[in-house]
């Protein structure tokens, strides 16, 4: 089922992919500008919309976990497409609500069908082999950061034009178009010949210490970012009385990272081993922490004191990510789906639990968060270095 790189179906299904990972910016970041028109709408508090995102991410983690295995049974194509009829349902059901109950039962509807998205790192497993998976993984976390980086910038736009409604109903548009992608370039993978269900294939997986390594690497890079995406409202805007607008255009410059991040794990990702471009990564992870301690110690918190330091620690996700995403789904070749939704969830959990944690010392963001990048980039290291001389577990 893998595909040569640079055929026309390989363009279209690269498409596709990348539609996703617009597809899961959309109900989580692009709403954030219309918090205060959704709390009017349903006359409630802005805090209780705010719960809606919590309650959409708690919906996608636990569908996500039951839908990777089942589609490792059943293939990927008809859970996706299912999954993509369901989240276009909940969207549609959010627009026409007029109580804050149904509101919010219709967003659960939508992140159940939104679980559905964590098969695009499956199907990068079937669709691509070798080095390819790597350069296909570094193609879609750069787009997903750029997205997220550009998603104040949409979400307003949306807002000012369209109203609370804009950013549902152009989800359920984009929704569809790959609903028909999906149905048009997508082969139902075959079912896994030593097939494992459910819990029984976690339980393997959370046994075998190189997949859990990799995941843990993939989740302290991720964490990294998520951090910053959690305490950057409070810095730029709180701390330095930063406009949505100027905010919007600092976020774009962060995007940019992911760009110059992507390019150097494209070109090391054809010249060097992924364990290299981890070191690598996790290097720049920390000189991006111990720049932004120094800068914060001399300078105080400033625009470029805190967005130089992003720059770098972003160039250093970007080499960590994908490489040990694929080293970790690469031990399990026929549970890709189960893989796939066990690591997608450590790397939430890790990113949560991080941006938490810096976000509870408001008073010394600068610091948290250095401190944050040099503690990820030092264990990065370790936990590598002890992955090296563990040998290696049995698989399923």
């Amino acid at each position: 089922m893998n595909r040569p790189l640079g055929s026309p179906s390989n363009f279209l299904c690269s498409g596709l992919l990348i539609l996703l990972c617009l597809l899961g910016v959309f109900p989580l970041d692009v709403i954030l500008p219309s918090f205060p028109a959704l709390a009017d709408e349903f006359r409630v508090e802005p805090q209780q919309i705010a719960y809606s995102v919590s309650f959409f991410a708690f919906g996608v983690a636990l569908a996500q976990l039951v839908i990777g295995p089942l589609s490792d049974g059943m293939g990927r194509k008809r859970l996706l497409l299912a999954g993509l009829g369901v989240s276009i349902a909940g969207a549609v059901g959010c627009v026409l609500s007029t109580r804050y109950e149904t509101f919010m039962a219709f967003r659960l509807l939508q992140a159940v069908g939104c679980g559905s998205f964590v098969l695009g790192q499956a199907l990068v497993q079937d669709l691509y082999s070798g080095k390819q998976r790597n350069a296909m993984r570094i193609l879609l976390t750069s787009a997903s950061g750029l997205f997220i980086s550009l998603s104040p910038v949409a979400g307003a736009f949306l807002q000012q034009s369209f109203g609370w409604k804009g950013s549902f109903t152009l989800f359920a548009f984009i929704a569809l178009i790959v609903s028909c992608l999906s149905f048009a370039l997508l082969q139902d993978t075959p079912p896994s010949r030593r097939r494992i269900s459910g819990m029984r294939s976690y339980w393997a997986m959370l046994h075998d210490t190189t997949y859990l390594a990799h995941s843990l690497l993939s989740s302290l890079a991720f964490a990294c970012h998520f951090s910053f995406i959690v305490v950057a409202p409070l810095a730029l805007m709180d701390s330095l009385g930063l406009t949505p607008y100027q905010f919007s255009v600092v976020f774009i410059g962060y995007g940019l990272a992911y760009i110059a991040g992507g390019t150097a794990a494209t070109y090391l990702n054809n010249r060097v081993s992924p364990q290299v471009q981890i070191k690598t990564g996790f290097l720049l992870i920390a000189a991006g922490g111990i720049t932004l301690l120094i800068w914060e110690q001399v300078a105080g918190l400033t625009v470029a004191g805190l967005l130089l330091p992003m720059i770098i620690c972003t160039t250093g996700t970007m080499l960590v990510r994908p490489a040990a995403t694929t080293q970790a789904l690469a031990r399990y070749p026929q549970q890709a789906g189960a893989a796939a939704s066990l690591n997608t969830t450590l790397l939430f959990a890790g990113g949560g639990l991080a941006g938490s944690l810096v976000a509870g010392v408001e008073g010394a963001l600068p610091m948290s968060l250095g401190l944050l990048f040099l503690g990820a980039g030092l264990c990065g290291w370790l936990l590598l270095a002890c992955l090296t001389e563990t040998p290696t577990s049995t698989r399923i």
